[in-house]
């Protein structure tokens, strides 16, 4: 597939959204570390919404690892209660409200709107809700319920970029391993689909949903 390289202008702030610990490696990992290696200095904010006890120091190990050193990097992980995000709504918007004070960013990566995990899709739903007139990207999380949709962006990855990704997830979530969907070969089955779909030269890629984007070509000619 052929790409297009559309950069108006350097990222300044990301905004890494995830209602649970490893959410935001496994949906967009490579690509957050491909773009935090390339934009040296750019302000990174990255919220875990629900991480307790080991999964909190998990979350921020590996944040730590994924961003690497060259950003500027502000890792919150919060105590909201896992699986019930929809039903403790206010404190949920009033903190995406705190946040939209504190971040105006580039870019926006959080959770599908059509996720049928509850967390998940409350999330994605008050990123919408807050942040308007952005950039957003929702990353994807396979599971048992088996609603992997249609992604309209690609991220294509070297293999590199790939087998980091994994080992850094495995590496990283060690409480993880027990449960049968966290495997490697999961996650390296998903980028090898978006890979082919993409027709990515390594076979591997990332894909997100890109709703609503805005492409500047040239000079404007609104008045």
């Amino acid at each position: 597939m052929r790409s297009f390289a559309l950069a108006a202008g350097p990222v300044r702030t990301m905004l890494c959204l995830g209602a649970h610990a490893d959410d935001i490696e496994i949906g967009a990992g490579a690509t957050v570390a491909r773009l935090a290696a390339t934009h040296p200095g750019m302000r990174v904010v990255w919220v875990v919404f629900s991480a307790h006890g080991p999964r909190a120091d998990e979350a921020r190990a590996s944040a730590r690892r994924f961003l690497g050193g060259e950003v500027v990097a502000e890792v919150r992980v919060e105590r909201f209660r896992d699986g019930f995000f929809p039903y403790d709504g206010a404190r949920l918007k009033e903190y995406f409200e705190r946040l939209k004070a504190e971040v105006d960013p580039d870019l926006v990566f959080t959770h599908r709107l059509a996720d049928r995990h509850q967390d998940h899709r409350t999330v994605s739903e008050l990123t919408w809700n807050t942040w308007r007139d952005h950039v957003v990207l929702e990353y994807e999380i396979p599971k048992v319920e088996g609603d992997l949709g249609q992604p309209n962006l690609y991220v294509p990855l070297s293999d590199r970029e790939r087998s980091d990704k994994v080992e850094r997830l495995w590496d990283a979530f060690e409480s993880q391993r027990t449960r049968r969907w966290f495997r490697p070969e999961t996650f390296n089955a998903l980028m090898r689909i978006r890979g082919l779909e993409c027709n990515a030269e390594s076979g591997y890629a990332e894909a997100f949903h890109a709703h609503k984007m805005a492409w500047s070509i040239g000079e404007s000619t609104q008045a």
